[in-house]
């Protein structure tokens, strides 16, 4: 790809991922005065909706905000990972006083940090959640003194984020001896992302490995932590690249069933593939506090897999899903006949592909497809 092509798709994801970015300013009363969010919506986001979508706050707004949502909107639109609402917070002109801690207590500071503590969980969170369709997963994200300062939500008895997303943190005395005990002891399942870089700020970089060292001595199953030490990286580069890394780990129960997954957990799981389906669902909603719409992608999956299985009742099952979920799509017709040709039924098979062909076509299912398995179960009568 020539340095021309790859700047005009670089204008153009710019202009998509910034489309529904809204500027809002509110009024604070723990800051004792006004602050600057910036809001990205969803695609197709329909105010009048009734989908919940996980919150991404992003601290140092005035920067990581955009790299933010660029990736946010990429990995949605494949279905790796929710549409999600993302807010940015600036604070270039208090960043200082906002991440700012005691340096007798570790805690935030009364000089600002307190305060601006107090701003994203009492007032900020609860603004987005009364204007916009939030669900209760929320992910906090940070880069050198804010990805220390996010640290400090772990702390509460029930802390506000289920993710944290800390890039090169310029971590506060004692923070590594807490966040081990307090992530040892976590009973909500809790999702972390560290990183740093071979050209990362030297004693950053001593810190966050010494921290990553301490963080794999925790045993405990409700915490699902990544490291990354990026190679050809800085304290600043290094942003661009653990962004899709994070996202790739807090929704890896989310993305569509991959050939790693069907070979080494759907074939070898011990229910049928159907159950399967229903148990990777069931997590789903279990872990991010939402439901998720059973994707095409996933039906094709529990297909070949039941076929590879001999599994009548899994594709019985799964046929009855498919009408379920896509009434108005040839998806329904396409399992449903596969179902009844499978068992030998060709007169069923046949009438459900035909049911089809006036229905709405899917990515992988289209009316000439389901025109070629009419003709061939019309060719064997």
């Amino acid at each position: 790809m020539n340095k021309i092509t790859l700047l005009i798709l670089c204008v153009l994801f710019s202009k998509i991922a910034t489309s529904q970015v809204i500027y809002e300013t509110i009024e604070s009363s723990k800051l004792g005065e006004s602050r600057e969010i910036k809001i990205q919506l969803p695609r197709n986001y329909d105010p009048e909706g009734d989908i919940l979508y996980p919150l991404i706050v992003v601290l140092d707004g005035d920067y990581l905000f955009e790299p933010m949502i660029g990736n946010a909107d990429y990995h949605s639109y494949w279905g790796d990972m929710p549409k999600s609402i993302v807010v940015g917070v600036n604070q270039s002109k208090s960043r200082n006083a906002d991440l700012s801690y005691s340096q007798e207590t570790n805690f935030p500071s009364d000089e600002g940090g307190s305060q601006f503590f107090e701003f994203i969980g009492m007032e900020l969170i609860p603004y987005v959640n009364d204007n916009y369709l939030t669900s209760n997963f929320r992910i906090i994200v940070g880069h050198d003194l804010s990805a220390n300062f996010l640290n400090y939500w772990l702390f509460k008895d029930k802390p506000l984020f289920r993710g944290y997303i800390a890039f090169s943190p310029d971590l506060s005395p004692e923070m590594v001896n807490r966040l081990q005990e307090r992530l040892s002891t976590t009973e909500e399942d809790t999702f972390y992302y560290l990183a740093t870089a071979d050209n990362d700020v030297k004693s950053l970089r001593e810190d966050v490995l010494a921290f990553n060292s301490a963080m794999g001595t925790i045993e405990n199953s409700k915490l699902h932590y990544r490291f990354d030490d990026f190679t050809d990286a800085d304290h600043y580069s290094l942003v661009g690249l653990g962004i899709p890394k994070a996202i790739n780990e807090i929704f890896g129960l989310y993305k569509p069933i991959n050939k790693k997954e069907y070979k080494e957990k759907m074939l070898t799981f011990e229910g049928s593939p159907y159950e399967y389906l229903m148990k990777k669902y069931q997590d789903i909603e279990f872990f991010y506090g939402f439901e998720k719409k059973v994707v095409e992608n996933d039906l094709r999956a529990v297909l070949a897999a039941s076929k590879k299985k001999n599994n009548e009742e899994s594709l019985k099952n799964l046929s009855k899903l498919a009408r379920k979920e896509y009434p108005e799509s040839m998806i329904s017709a396409y399992y449903g006949g596969q179902y009844f040709d499978f068992i030998g039924n060709t007169k069923k098979a046949l009438q459900s592909y035909q049911s089809g062909l006036l229905l709405e076509e899917s990515e992988f299912i289209s009316k000439d497809m389901l025109l070629d398995l009419i003709y061939d179960i019309q060719d064997q009568d």
